[in-house]
C-alpha cells in the first residue's frame, strides 16, 4: 500500500462531539412546524434515549482514555464535552417545555401536574397511588445501619429531607425513594375526569403529591427525582472465560450498577441534596444535570402510545411487496434463478425475506441454512422459524454476536433455544464482533446443490426494517453464495480458508480494498481523467480513511458523504477538503444504508459500486466481521445509485450540511425530501 498522507497530521473532528451534533438535528425535527405534534415528541424521546447510551457508552469510554497517558484525550477535552452535553439537554428541555407541550395542550392533549388536577382527579389519582403504587414503594431512611441503597442504571427515584425525628427519635434527614421499574410512567386518566380531553399524569407527579404519606409523623422539607447513568459496558476477557455466553449472563447481573457517570436531577433540587447525590455516587460536579422537568424523558414514549390522535402522526405508510420482482405465488428460489433481487427497506416491505426463509424452512428440498443473528429483538418470528428448520431435521448454523450491545440478553435466549433444538450455535469470533448479515440457504435441485444467499445492510429485525433505511440482496449467484458460504466455514471452524474473491470482509480485505479505491481515484484525478467518489454511510472516524479521502479530494476527484452521524472529517477548508461535501440527512426513518461508489477513470472497468454492513469506523474495520460486496448487475447498480444516492445528494428538505468547524447548517427551503420522495414513488409502484 502506498503511504496516504502528504500533508500536516489531519486536525480532526471530535467525535464525541460530532455525536452530539447528530443528537442536535435530532432534536431539531422537535422543533419543525411540518413534523406532527406527537411525532415531535417522539423525537425527544429519541434524543434522550440516544443520550442515555452516551452516557453509557461513548462517554464513560472518553473518561477512561483521558486517564491514560498517550491517548490524545485531556481533561479539558472531557469538561469540553460535558459542557456541550449540558446545553443540549437544556435545549431538549426548552423545546419539550415551550414548544412541543404547549402544543399538545392546544390539541387537547394535556399532562397534568398537581395543581392543575380538579377535585375528581385529585381523588383518582389518590386511589390510583393508593392501590396500585404505594404497596410497592419502600422509603428507606439513611442511617448507619440503613446504608444508601443500590441504585440500578437510569432508574426513578427521589431524595427526600425531612424534618422532626424518626419513630426512635433520631433526627436522620435524608430518605431515598426507589421507584420499581413495573410501574407505568405515564398514566391516562378515565374519559368522564377528562373534561373533554386526554389527560395524562406521571408517575412521578403522583409520588410526588403524596411524599408525607411516605413518612408519616415527619415533615416533607426538600425532595427532587433523581436518576443515575452508569458505565454500561459488559467488560469480559473472552481469552480468559472458557464459556462467552455464561460469561456474559453474569455479568448483565451487574450491569444496572456499574460506575456512575451522570446524575440527573430537578432543576429545584437543593443544593445540599444534589451535593450529597454527588458524594454518595463519587461523581464531580460537572457531572451533575439540572433539568426543567421529568428525569426520564424516554418513558414519555408511553404517552405517545396511548394517545387517540391519529392526525398529530406520521399518515401510516405501508411498506410495498415488490410484486414485479417476487410475484407472491411464485417461489421465490424459482424468481433468484432468473436473477437477483434489491430490497429497499423500509419503502419495500421486508416480508419477502421473511418469506425466504419460511420457503426454506418448509422446502423438503432445502438441507441448510445459515444466518448470523446480530440485533433481532425479543421477538422474533425469524428466529422461530430457524428453530422449525432444526426441528424439521434440516443443519441450522446461527452465527450468534452475544456482544451486540444492549440485545445481550435477548441473544443469549435465543441461541439458548436453538442449541435446544439441535441447531448449531457458534459465538463469532474471540476479539471481534459478527455484525455481518447474512442468510444462505443450500437447496437440493436435481443432482446437484444449489446455494441462496441474503445479504443486508441492516439487522434480521422486522420491526426496525419499518423504521430504518437498509438495502437488502437476494441472489443464486454461484459467487457471491461461495463467497458467502467460505466466511460461514471460517466463523464456524476458525480455520485459514481461501479468500472470498467477490464478498470483501473485515478485519481482512474491507478496509484495504477501500483505502485502495480512493487511491485510484486520487491517481485518476492527477491524470485528468474522472474521478468520483460517493459515499453514504452512518459515521466516519477512522483516520486512514479519513486522509485517503482528503488526498483523493487534494487531488482534484469530486467527493461527496452523506454521514447520518458522526463525521470527523472537517469538509470545505481551501487546498486541504474543499474539494469534499459531508452531509446529513435526519427525516422519518432512521438512515441505516451503506453504499460506496468509486469512480476512477473512463473505462466501465474503472467504476464499482458496493453495498456493505460496516461504517467507516475503526472498529468496523478492525474490530469486527463485516462485509460488502459488490452490485454488479447494470440495473440494480443504477437502482442502487437513484434511490440511495442521486435523492440524498439533492435533498432540500431534511439535510443538513456540515461547515469545517463541525457544525452543521439546515439545508432549507429548496429541493424536495428523499425519504417522502421514496415513500412516493413505490406506494404508486405498488
Amino acid at each position: 500500500m502506498t503511504q496516504i498522507r502528504t500533508h500536516a497530521p489531519v486536525r480532526l473532528l471530535s467525535r464525541e462531539q460530532a455525536m452530539l451534533e447528530f443528537n442536535r438535528r435530532v432534536l431539531l425535527q422537535a422543533r419543525r412546524a411540518d413534523v406532527p405534534l406527537l411525532e415531535r415528541l417522539r423525537y425527544i424521546c429519541i434524543v434522550s434515549s440516544n443520550m442515555d447510551e452516551f452516557f453509557e457508552v461513548r462517554f464513560a469510554d472518553m473518561l477512561d482514555a483521558a486517564r491514560e497517558s498517550g491517548s490524545g484525550i485531556s481533561t479539558q477535552d472531557v469538561l469540553r464535552v460535558a459542557q456541550e452535553a449540558h446545553g443540549l439537554i437544556d435545549e431538549k428541555y426548552a423545546a419539550f417545555n415551550e414548544q412541543v407541550m404547549p402544543a399538545l395542550k392546544e390539541q387537547g392533549i394535556l399532562v397534568l401536574n398537581h395543581a392543575d388536577r380538579n377535585e375528581a382527579q385529585t381523588r383518582w389519582v389518590d386511589t390510583f397511588f393508593k392501590r396500585q403504587v404505594r404497596p410497592l414503594l419502600v422509603p428507606v431512611g439513611l442511617d448507619p445501619a440503613h446504608p444508601f441503597p443500590q441504585v440500578a442504571n437510569k432508574s426513578l427515584n427521589f431524595i427526600v429531607k425531612l424534618g422532626g425525628k424518626d419513630a426512635f427519635g433520631r433526627d436522620n434527614s435524608i430518605a431515598i425513594v426507589k421507584v420499581p421499574r413495573v410501574l407505568p410512567r405515564v398514566i391516562r386518566l378515565p374519559a368522564a375526569i377528562s373534561e373533554g380531553t386526554q389527560a395524562f399524569v406521571l408517575l412521578s407527579s403522583v409520588i410526588r403529591s403524596h411524599l408525607e404519606e411516605l413518612f408519616q409523623g415527619r415533615e416533607v422539607v426538600a425532595f427532587s427525582q433523581f436518576r443515575v447513568t452508569r458505565d454500561s459496558d459488559l467488560d469480559v476477557d473472552e481469552e480468559e472465560v472458557a464459556n462467552l455466553r455464561q460469561a456474559l449472563r453474569t455479568g448483565l447481573t451487574t450491569r444496572h450498577f456499574g460506575r456512575a457517570i451522570r446524575i440527573e436531577v430537578v432543576n429545584s433540587c437543593p443544593p445540599e441534596l444534589s451535593d450529597f447525590l454527588l458524594e454518595q455516587f463519587a461523581v464531580p460536579e460537572a457531572a451533575l444535570y439540572r433539568v426543567n422537568g421529568p428525569v426520564n424523558l424516554v418513558r414519555l414514549n408511553e404517552l405517545i402510545d396511548q394517545s387517540d390522535a391519529p392526525d398529530l402522526r406520521f399518515p401510516p405508510y405501508e411498506p410495498a411487496w415488490p410484486q414485479d420482482r417476487l410475484p407472491r405465488s411464485r417461489s421465490i428460489f424459482e424468481q433468484l434463478r432468473r436473477g437477483d433481487v434489491l430490497l429497499h427497506h423500509p419503502f419495500e416491505s421486508f416480508e419477502p425475506v421473511v418469506q425466504f426463509l419460511r420457503e426454506a424452512v418448509e422446502d423438503p428440498d432445502v438441507l441448510a441454512i445459515k444466518q448470523t443473528i446480530y440485533r433481532t429483538g425479543a421477538k422474533s418470528v425469524l428466529m422461530d422459524l430457524l428453530i422449525e428448520a432444526a426441528r424439521r431435521g434440516k443443519e441450522v448454523l446461527a452465527v450468534v454476536e452475544l456482544k451486540a450491545r444492549f440485545d445481550e440478553e435477548a441473544n443469549i435466549n435465543w441461541a439458548e433455544r436453538l442449541e435446544a433444538v439441535g441447531a448449531q450455535v457458534v459465538y463469532g469470533i474471540v476479539g471481534l464482533k459478527t455484525h455481518a448479515k447474512m442468510m444462505l440457504i443450500t437447496r437440493r435441485e436435481g443432482s446437484r446443490l444449489r446455494r441462496y444467499v441474503h445479504l443486508s445492510t441492516g439487522n434480521y429485525n422486522p420491526k426496525t426494517a419499518r423504521l430504518y433505511t437498509d438495502i437488502g440482496y437476494l441472489t443464486a449467484s454461484p459467487e457471491l453464495t461461495a463467497d458467502a458460504d467460505t466466511v460461514f466455514r471460517q466463523l464456524a471452524s476458525l480455520s485459514k480458508v481461501k479468500p472470498p474473491r467477490h464478498l470483501m470482509m473485515a478485519p481482512f480485505s474491507l478496509h484495504k480494498r477501500m483505502v485502495r479505491h480512493l487511491e485510484q481515484v486520487a491517481e485518476a484525478a492527477r491524470a485528468g481523467l474522472p474521478a468520483r467518489v460517493v459515499v453514504k454511510i452512518n459515521a466516519l472516524t477512522d483516520v486512514l480513511l479519513i486522509e485517503a479521502l482528503i488526498e483523493a479530494g487534494k487531488a482534484g476527484a469530486s467527493i461527496d458523504l452523506i454521514v447520518r452521524g458522526a463525521c470527523m472529517l472537517p469538509p470545505g477548508i481551501p487546498g486541504y477538503s474543499d474539494n469534499i461535501r459531508v452531509r446529513s440527512v435526519v427525516g422519518r426513518f432512521l438512515e441505516h444504508t451503506r453504499v460506496i461508489y468509486v469512480r476512477w477513470g473512463n473505462a466501465e472497468s474503472d467504476e464499482a459500486l458496493y453495498l456493505s454492513s460496516a461504517d467507516w469506523m475503526s472498529r468496523n474495520m478492525f474490530r469486527r466481521i463485516e462485509i460488502a460486496w459488490p452490485v454488479t448487475d447494470a440495473r440494480l447498480r443504477q437502482r442502487v445509485i437513484d434511490e440511495c444516492l442521486v435523492p440524498y445528494l439533492h435533498d432540500g428538505q431534511d439535510a443538513w450540511s456540515l461547515k469545517p468547524d463541525g457544525h452543521y447548517e439546515h439545508v432549507s427551503g429548496q429541493g424536495h425530501s428523499a425519504q417522502r420522495a421514496l415513500m412516493h414513488k413505490f406506494s404508486r409502484e405498488e
